[in-house]
């Protein structure tokens, strides 16, 4: 494990992968608040099903992009936490933990734009399995 890094660091970090989106979904952002916190809330690891709080590395609330109809609007902006303990704990060095960072708000961000969690594990596994075979 990493000894924790500095939350002005890990906070550019989460800024550089929401930049190192495609322009196609950074331009369609829209109402949606990243924030970087050090652990999940006990309620949302009760929305995430989770019991432990190093489970969660990352969390969507809002409305998946998807879901809005003509009456969204005036609506408080749709949120993405970004769980830095979790994350520091699960990697060993700077790199692993913007490596980590990257999947975790492209995971969260597909959330928004209207992506379920069983249709992300598969993407993920998918591009897990490749990256084995090369």
């Amino acid at each position: 494990m990493l000894v924790g890094m500095r939350r002005e660091r890990f906070e550019a970090l989460v800024t550089r992968a929401i930049e190192d989106l495609p322009s196609e979904f950074q331009s369609k952002l829209e109402n949606v608040q990243v924030l970087v916190e050090d652990w999940a809330t006990p309620s949302q690891l009760g929305r995430a099903r989770l019991s432990h709080r190093g489970q969660l590395l990352g969390l969507y609330e809002g409305v998946p992009q998807t879901k809005r109809g003509r009456g969204y609007g005036l609506v408080l902006p749709d949120k993405i936490s970004i769980f830095q303990k979790p994350i520091e704990k699960q990697c060993h060095s700077e790199k692993e933990i913007e490596a980590k960072i990257g999947e975790v708000v492209r995971h969260e961000i597909a959330h928004h734009f209207g992506t379920d969690e069983e249709t992300l594990r598969r993407i993920e596994g998918g591009r897990l399995r490749k990256r084995k075979s090369q």
